[in-house]
């Protein structure tokens, strides 16, 4: 591993307690609701919050955690960005550099070169006022690359774009993020950002760990309700002996085999609804007051509440024919082959 750090902050309220590790060219995207730790973690590595004794970060064999912030061979992309407002793109690129010791004609030099590969040869003399919001992304990241850092942070590098921009943004800020033989971490709220732009994901709640992996790994078995709301599955935890799992008063029948303590998954779209008890034995049935409907996406979300709470996702066709309101009871049922249970 090139990164190697235990990151520990303790402030009167709240305490960050993480172990993060990772390899020459990886990307890895730090996940969680607001106030979890994301950005305290990032300050961290960066120098920029103060870790206690017990923290220690390493990079490339090297302490870190000992240096002072313009010591660190970082490079950070802020949300905001931060360009200097009365600097050139250029001279914004060439700021780190030279506050190396770089000499101002070879700075400017790499500075050019790394524009030129954000496809902003164009604008290098534009102040950042006249730059549109992908493009001061781009310079800020060329920035962040000018100081050839190990070790690259980038906290929600697309949060200020909106979303036609984002979307371009996103696929050129991977490209980028291949071509870069150090550990790039990035902070972000948005999942598909992390899907699309890391190697491996680490979710973190109340400055713990909950659950990481690979985004494959992490969509298909999330660990907490926050990481289910994320990757949009309903989750429970019950137990389970065979294909049987017992969640509270409900048993659901499943399509995995397993025993003891198990979460069973299944998205809103599985999720079929009727007004009166359906006939024969569904299995997986029970009967839900409606906490709510709201439009999600193309469909609709109806929000149920009873022995366990679910979003169902229906067409607005089907809300029409079941003439469902808030407050109104319904039943809901969940086939075993799209049930999906594993290891708690």
């Amino acid at each position: 591993m090139s990164l190697r750090a235990r990151l520990v902050v303790t402030r009167r309220a709240f305490e960050l307690d993480l172990t993060l590790e990772a390899a020459p060219g990886e990307v890895v995207a730090l996940l969680g609701p607001n106030g979890a730790g994301k950005t305290t973690a990032l300050r961290a590595l960066a120098g920029l919050t103060a870790m206690t004794s017990d923290g220690r970060i390493d990079l490339d064999g090297r302490a870190l955690h000992t240096l002072p912030a313009d010591r660190r061979p970082i490079g950070v992309v802020f949300q905001d960005y931060l360009l200097f407002p009365h600097l050139s793109a250029l001279d914004n690129v060439a700021f780190g550099p030279r506050c190396r010791g770089v000499g101002k004609a070879e700075a400017r030099r790499a500075a050019a070169a790394l524009l030129e590969r954000v496809g902003l040869a164009g604008h290098a003399a534009a102040k950042p006022r006249r730059l549109s919001g992908g493009q001061a992304q781009r310079v800020a990241l060329a920035r962040a690359l000018a100081v050839r850092p190990r070790l690259l942070l980038l906290d929600e590098p697309l949060a200020a774009l909106d979303a036609h921009t984002r979307l371009e943004i996103r696929s050129q800020l991977r490209r980028h993020l291949a071509e870069f033989d150090g550990v790039t971490v990035l902070v972000t709220h948005d999942p598909l950002e992390a899907m699309v732009l890391a190697d491996r994901l680490i979710v973190i709640e109340h400055g713990s760990i909950v659950q990481q992996g690979t985004p494959g790994e992490v969509a298909r078995h999330p660990r907490t309700d926050y990481v289910a709301r994320l990757v949009g599955l309903n989750l429970y935890r019950g137990v389970a002996d065979g294909t049987r799992v017992e969640i509270g008063e409900l048993v659901f029948s499943t399509s995995d085999r397993l025993d003891g303590a198990a979460f069973v998954a299944f998205p809103p779209t599985a999720v079929a609804l009727y007004r009166s008890r359906p006939d024969g034995s569904p299995r997986n049935l029970w009967q839900a007051r409606i906490d709510g409907i709201e439009r999600h996406g193309d469909n609709v979300r109806v929000h149920l509440d009873g022995p366990i709470a679910a979003f169902a996702d229906i067409t607005p066709a089907a809300l029409a024919e079941l003439d469902l309101v808030p407050g109104g009871w319904v039943w809901a049922s969940v086939k075993a082959t799209e049930t999906h249970a594993y290891p708690a």
